[in-house]
């Protein structure tokens, strides 16, 4: 941004200037005062990059010309939101309707077909011209209704994030609508607070903010108000609150120092708009394949035409001639049945909790080969869970079943399980995680629990149900009478109770380890005490590491019984001489499914990468319980990201499993990389901070329940379970669907190629046309079209996921599948020309009972073919030739269609065709089941069958 500001000698601040230099920086391009309030001080345009975090509290207010105690006065907040404007984030600007709907007819081969269209308009070919045209434009209903109904699911998963603000204004406390909220207000910020806007802390009361929607870190972040050094991290300050982020604990004044695209969550809005969407693999597929096609169709028709021209034959005849060719060759059903096939597939998809927002993105997870995920809420649940406790007095090491905050799992001491109730010092250090703490669970509308306050107090509240404690079964017994909150200097909170005669007291107190153990003097056992030993304080210590070895989070408890009242603020001072009882480990632990579906993707060829801002050693500790982070691999953070050098990360980049640390433009540079080595990757994520790589990525997968709106914005496809399990299982429909996809153009392309070589050689031959175009485009857009559509029903094959992904490169037609079409096409232009030369030379038949003979038998021996392309090794009849009913009822209603054709009046009219006899049908049937006889032959052959 452009700084207005009197520059002689100073730094880029706002400053206080004299009442006549006022007006002339007004008049030099300043603010010119609109209200009395702002003609106090000059208030610059703040750039981005400014580093309130390094400055202290009393700076950033002056330099904000903010105050503390009394706030902003409304004419002072009126003329900040004018120039500024309000607080809200821009959001992209939406296409219309009506453009939207347009832009369902910019594929290449759609716009082929509308060109064919016109040409057959032109040339008085108005059925033709109709039917082309009702085919191109019921494609584009079914896409753009598709992308209406995701939008709309979109929209209804939207939360309301932050609607009202409490700032202080005229010298009073008072809530407002957050959008007016403008830098230099003074918000009040407490437990279950969403931040508003970017702020700078100058009030801390035991205050903790959940940043994991922005910075991927599962804890709660302590927030001070010391000022930190200039070059700290996002991530790292902790005197300042974001805009997105959840108050978790305590309250803070706090100065707001940025509103709406200037805040941190701005910044990455501006980033996911620099992001170029691409077009997906499958587009990019389709689109080269239809200029393949259309290319071999323009080569043939001129090669039949000069034929035609060369043998004598009326320059309009050849013309029309070749119409028919390119009528042929065109596949003219294949958009739309590619686009009911990914519609089906979405259909299936939302069954197993995905919603794609684009159809195209539907294949392409299915050639995924690497997918980089997020940590928090998305390989784990972002859920702190107690998974270890360490008892001093027995020295006993109890592990915890269970993960998240679901009151599932049992205790175990080695491979024995342990009931809670049987072990004193368990059952204390349990209630006193329960007593020592304001947080509480509660159910959400998915029916799940969902902590209000402190998530690691969630994971001691869930510890305890799973002991079957709760706080209201205690209130009979114990009255809660002083409370001192934790703080970030004694690193301890305590709470004290009294019994429900209130002639006796006990304090229940958790902290940091090494504070706990300094203020203890004696250590729980079973018989009730003893002393502890400098061996006890070591040993303890020695729990505590081995705990923090792995990932977890570790806090002490410790407690005090006494006759007379206990003063919560005397516990943290020395010779308070607690009861130690234990420590507690805990950790947002990987999903049970997940695992599991890490190894499907790997055996499936998929290469999983996490990608976190959370701590190396968590982020490490939770890759290797996934099954992401192997012997051999490499884990970087993020400054060690920024010391490699291009050419180093592109040499490492197979070996890094775990990116920690880590900020946007590093997810960026990440994503990029695995493309330019060619590879398909799936971004997985829910914060704020996974939008930019989300959009970069090959298609992005946000979690629809925890996801922030910017991500599902910026994904293709959202997750309304927020189960990584789910990502497996959209990889398995993905490839389903491409399969399906490659079995439909297997057997239109095969279809066509029959039609064009039937006319190609009836052509060269001299021969009558054997087709006319109303009869070519029945079969392309009806007899071929229905049942494609059931072919793309067809369930995935068994073992799909136990291949590796396509390369990048393959198209939909390899070079084998090619000569197969083009080998099964020539036999059934070789049985329809053969039926047809019979009719013709043999019989003397006229030329339009021949032709109809010809249209039946190809029109059937597509319709036999169709059971061919179900399975390119495995015979129909092993299949089941009735399993699939779509393709069944299909293929039954165009036999019946074919009958009404030759039999009904008004249809032989308009298909030029005449009534067949039972021998005619006799033969049909013999020449139309050829290509299923014979391909049968060949599987069993091969020993497949």
């Amino acid at each position: 941004m452009v700084v207005n500001i009197i520059t002689i000698g100073i730094s880029c601040q706002a400053v206080f200037v004299p009442h006549r230099a006022r007006r002339t920086a007004f008049d030099r391009g300043g603010i010119a005062p609109k209200t009395a309030g702002l003609d106090t001080f000059i208030f610059m345009e703040f750039t981005e990059n400014m580093k309130w975090h390094a400055k202290t509290a009393d700076e950033t207010i002056k330099d904000l010309g903010a105050d503390s105690i009394n706030g902003l006065s409304s004419a002072e907040a009126a003329g900040r939101l004018e120039k500024y404007g309000p607080n809200i984030l821009a959001g992209k600007k939406q296409q219309s309707r009506l453009l939207k709907f347009l832009g369902q007819f910019t594929e290449f081969i759609v716009i082929i077909l509308i060109a064919a269209a016109a040409i057959a308009g032109a040339l008085g070919e108005w059925v033709d011209a109709g039917a082309i045209m009702a085919i191109v434009i019921l494609n584009g209903i079914i896409g753009f209704a598709q992308e209406e109904k995701a939008e709309r699911v979109i929209e209804n998963l939207k939360k309301l994030s932050s609607p009202t603000a409490k700032a202080v204004r005229d010298k009073a406390a008072s809530i407002i609508p957050a959008e007016r909220l403008v830098p230099g207000d003074i918000l009040l910020l407490e437990a279950g607070d969403i931040c508003p806007a970017d702020c700078r802390v100058i009030e801390s009361i035991s205050f903790k903010i959940d940043e994991s929607a922005l910075t991927g870190e599962s804890h709660a972040v302590d927030k001070e108000t010391a000022a930190l050094s200039e070059d700290t991290p996002v991530a790292d300050r902790i005197n300042m609150v974001f805009l997105g982020t959840k108050a978790a604990s305590g309250r803070a004044r706090a100065v707001v120092t940025a509103t709406g695209m200037a805040t941190e969550m701005g910044a990455i809005a501006k980033m996911i708009e620099a992001v170029k969407p691409e077009p997906t693999p499958l587009q990019k597929r389709l689109s080269g394949f239809a200029r393949s096609l259309v290319w071999a169709a323009i080569a043939i028709c001129a090669v039949i035409f000069f034929i035609g021209i060369l043998r004598g034959e009326r320059v309009v005849v050849m013309f029309l001639t070749a119409v028919s060719l390119a009528v042929a060759a065109v596949p003219e059903g294949l958009p739309a049945v590619v686009t009911i096939t990914l519609a089906l597939g979405v259909q299936r998809m939302v069954k197993r909790h995905a919603l794609i927002r684009k159809l195209p993105s539907v294949e392409t997870l299915g050639s995924a080969t690497v997918i980089a995920t997020d940590k928090t809420g998305t390989i784990t649940k972002n859920q702190m869970t107690v998974k270890k406790v360490y008892l001093a007095g027995s020295g006993a090491a109890v592990d915890v079943g269970g993960s998240g905050y679901a009151p599932e799992g049992r205790f175990y001491i080695g491979s024995n399980e342990l009931r809670a109730n049987d072990d004193p010092a368990l059952m204390l250090l349990i209630k006193a995680g329960l007593l020592c703490g304001t947080a509480e669970l509660k159910r959400d509308e998915n029916n799940g629990l969902a902590c209000i306050g402190d998530p690691t107090e969630g994971a001691l509240i869930t510890l305890a149900m799973k002991a079957g404690l709760t706080k209201s079964g205690l209130a009979d017994e114990l009255v809660i009478s002083g409370e001192m909150p934790f703080d970030s200097a004694t690193k301890m909170m305590s709470t004290v109770y009294k019994n429900s005669s209130g002639n006796r007291f006990y304090a229940f107190v958790k902290g940091a380890p090494e504070k706990i153990i300094a203020l203890s003097g004696r250590v729980f056992t079973a018989g009730g005490g003893r002393a502890m030993s400098d061996d006890d304080r070591k040993i303890i210590l020695q729990a505590g590491d081995a705990m923090a070895a792995d990932a977890m989070r570790t806090l002490a408890f410790a407690c005090i019984e006494s006759d007379a009242p206990i003063d919560p603020a005397g516990l943290c001072l020395p010779g308070a001489d607690m009861v130690f009882v234990g420590l507690a480990g805990m950790i947002d632990p990987a999903r049970e499914e997940a695992r599991a579906s890490v190894e499907t993707a790997r055996r499936a060829g998929i290469t999983p990468v996490m990608i976190t801002g959370d701590h190396k050693l968590t982020a490490l500790a939770i890759a290797k319980q996934a099954g992401i982070f192997i012997e051999g691999d490499m884990a970087v953070a993020g400054d060690e990201l920024d010391k490699m050098s291009e050419d180093e990360f592109s040499r490492q980049l197979p070996r890094i499993k775990v990116y920690a640390r880590v900020n946007p433009e590093h997810k960026l540079r990440i994503i990029k990389a695995w493309k330019n080595r060619g590879e398909t990757i799936a971004m997985t994520g829910d914060g704020v901070n996974d939008a930019p790589a989300l959009k970069e990525a090959d298609i992005g997968v946000a979690m629809g329940v925890t996801g922030t709106d910017v991500a599902k914005e910026a994904s293709d496809m959202v997750l309304t379970d927020d189960n990584f399990a789910s990502i497996v299982a959209a990889v398995e429909e993905g490839r389903g669907i491409f399969s399906n996809i490659r079995k439909v153009v297997h057997f239109l392309i095969s279809c066509n190629i029959g039609e064009i070589l039937t006319l190609l050689i009836a052509s060269i031959a001299g021969m009558p046309l054997p087709l006319l175009p109303v009869q070519i485009l029945w079969m392309n857009l009806v007899t071929d079209g229905l049942p494609a559509i059931g072919l793309a029903m067809e369930p995935a094959q068994a073992g799909i996921m136990n291949r590796p992904p396509r390369e990048k490169t393959e198209g939909i037609v390899t070079r084998k599948l090619f000569w197969i079409m083009l080998l099964q096409g020539a036999f059934m232009a070789f049985c329809t020309l053969a039926a047809y030369a019979v009719y013709l030379y043999y019989f003397h038949e006229e030329a339009a009972r021949a032709r109809t003979v010809a249209f039946m038998v190809l029109v059937l021996c597509q319709k036999f073919h169709i059971f061919n392309c179900r399975d390119m090794e495995r015979s129909a009849f092993r299949l089941g030739l009735f399993s699939n009913r779509m393709l069944n009822a299909a293929v039954g209603f165009i036999i019946v269609s074919q009958i009404l054709i030759v039999y009904l009046p008004g249809l032989q009219l308009v298909f030029k065709v005449s009534p067949l006899r039972p021998l005619d049908w006799l033969i049909v049937i013999a020449f139309s089941i050829q290509p299923l006889v014979w391909m049968e032959a060949v599987k069993r052959r091969r020993g497949k069958g």
